[in-house]
This record gives structure tokens, sequence and C-alpha cells, in this order.
């Protein structure tokens, strides 16, 4: 986007330019273009202090947002958070990690307003991968294979003196599982889903014939993204409890426990951004600082920065 733009002021070798897309004070190529440091105050009040390349903001970078009050500090490729960064939103929550065209993507780590806590890989801004959930509330544990923001495939859930490892579907425990106790001895098992509505019962054979130790995270991942275009997360069922079958006490075996939780493949990636701030003189970048320009050309700006404020 290109309009004429009128000076407005110099100071300490800074240029000052009002304009429909907001103020900018900073550095600048032969082009006009802002490019290098600067200073970016937007018609709707967000800011921008950091690096531009050719008018896109790109390099390390902070952005507020002024209705909100959220703010993102990181780095960024052509006008999109895109590398590591941390976002951190009104109500305290956080994301720190990697980021790619405004998504988080990659690894990284959710600080919930509650004080639980996410680590692990994340796509397409869910939780999609290996990563592990902890509960504050009572410092349990949930670590293995997430789908589209599920539990979804083997997984493990530590708690202070005992742990089970088994299958989630969809955030419930379900099929074959064991119990680890202090003393060393296992429990073995396989929880089963009840419907707590008549009307909706779900018997537990249909249940484990479709989920339990064949459970395979990476197949489920393939299905959802052959399934649907867009990468969203499955409905979470209502009405449906899991209950735990005892069948035998053992002492410790580990070839008697469930698979571990793996890292899925990388089967879709975003097209990444380039980083490489090219100018039309690499070799004898210029920065306006005490030169008056009348009008410049090419000068770009995004109005369609969107705060991604989520509960």
């Amino acid at each position: 986007m290109s309009e004429e733009e009128s000076y407005e002021e110099i100071e300490s070798g800074r240029s000052v330019i009002e304009n429909p897309l907001g103020l900018y004070e900073g550095e600048r190529n032969l082009a006009g273009d802002r490019h290098g440091n600067g200073k970016a105050l937007l018609p709707n009040g967000d800011m921008y202090s950091g690096h531009y390349c050719q008018g896109l903001r790109q390099g390390h970078g902070t952005y507020v947002f002024a209705k909100s009050g959220a703010r993102y500090e990181g780095e960024w490729r052509r006008n999109s958070k895109h590398g590591c960064g941390s976002f951190i939103y009104p109500d305290g929550t956080r994301y720190e990690g990697e980021w790619k065209r405004d998504m988080r993507h990659g690894i990284g780590a959710y600080y919930y307003r509650n004080g639980d806590v996410y680590k692990g890989s994340w796509k397409r801004g869910y939780r999609h991968g290996l990563g592990t959930y902890t509960y504050a509330a009572t410092g349990s544990k949930f670590y293995g294979n997430w789908i589209v923001d599920r539990m979804h495939g083997a997984g493990q859930l530590i708690h202070s003196k005992h742990r089970f490892h088994g299958f989630w579907d969809t955030n419930l425990p379900v099929g074959r599982g064991c119990y680890i106790f202090e003393d060393g001895s296992m429990q073995h098992g396989y929880y089963a889903l009840i419907s707590v509505d008549p009307v909706r019962e779900e018997t537990t054979a249909s249940r484990e014939a479709s989920v339990g130790e064949d459970t395979c995270a990476e197949e489920a991942a393939e299905k959802i993204m052959t399934e649907k275009k867009e990468m969203k997360p499955v409905p979470l069922r209502t009405g449906i409890i899991p209950v735990w079958r005892a069948r035998c006490v053992t002492a410790y075996f580990p070839e008697l426990l469930p698979p571990e939780p793996k890292p899925l493949p990388e089967t879709d990636s975003l097209e990444s951004l380039s980083d490489v701030c090219e100018d039309d003189e690499p070799c004898k970048i210029k920065y306006l600082k005490r030169e008056v320009l009348e009008s410049y050309e090419g000068e770009t700006e995004d109005e369609n920065d969107k705060y991604d404020y989520e509960l």
C-alpha cells in the first residue's frame, strides 16, 4: 500500500511521520520504507517498537494491543509473529515458545491463569504431539500424546504416590492400562466408558473395539488431517464417564506396561517465511536520519492485527 505522507518533524536524527495508518518514528531506507529500528502508533492505539524491513515488521520487536492490554515480544517475519516469542494476556496467562505465521507452532509452554501449565508440541495454535500438562490444584501431571488440543493415544497420569499408564480418547482414559504404586506393585485392568444417560448408553465392548491397546496416535492424527481441511478440536463427549475395572495385581514388570508415548511425525508444516531482509542496495544500506522527504512511496502497515485472546 502506498500513499503520500507529509513531513511532521525531525528530532535527534529521526523522522516522525503522520499518515492515515498512524504515526511512525524511526529509520527508513532510500526508498522511504520503514527500514531498521523504529516505533509505530497505529490508528487503533496499538503500538509496535522494533525492527522493520522494507516497510514490514521483521526481526525482534514488541507489539502492544491497546484495547486489551495484551503484549507480544519476540521475532517477526513479514508482519507475522514467526520464530521465538512470548505472548502475555491481560489475565496473566502467557505463552512462551515458537510461532509460525501468527500461530503457536513448534515447542512452547502455556501458563494458564489457574496455575496449570502445558509444555510440549504445538501445531497451528493447538496442543498437538507429545506434551506434559501439570494441574496446579493437585500437582498431578499428564504426559502423553495430544491430537488437536485433546489427550489422545498413549499417555501417563502421574500422581504423588502412584501413576497410571494407559490410553486416552478425547481426554478420557479408555481400554487396557495399569496402575503402579509406591511399593512396586502393578494393578492391571481397563477403563470402560459408561453412559450416565440411559438414552445415550455406550457399551464397553463398542468403546474397547475402537480405542484400547491398538490405539495409534499417529493414525488418529493422520485421519484427522485427511478428513478435515482445517484443524479443529473434536467435540468433548458429554454424559460419559470412565470406570476402572481391575483384574489382577502383580509385581512390577516393565514388559507388562502399555507402550510409551512417542512424538508424532511431522506430516504438515506451515510454509516458512523468509528471514532475509533484502534491500535494493544490500551492500550500501543507508538510513534516512536527517533528510527531509516530501513524500514516500511503498509505506505499509498491517491494519488487520487481531488480538488472539483465549480463555
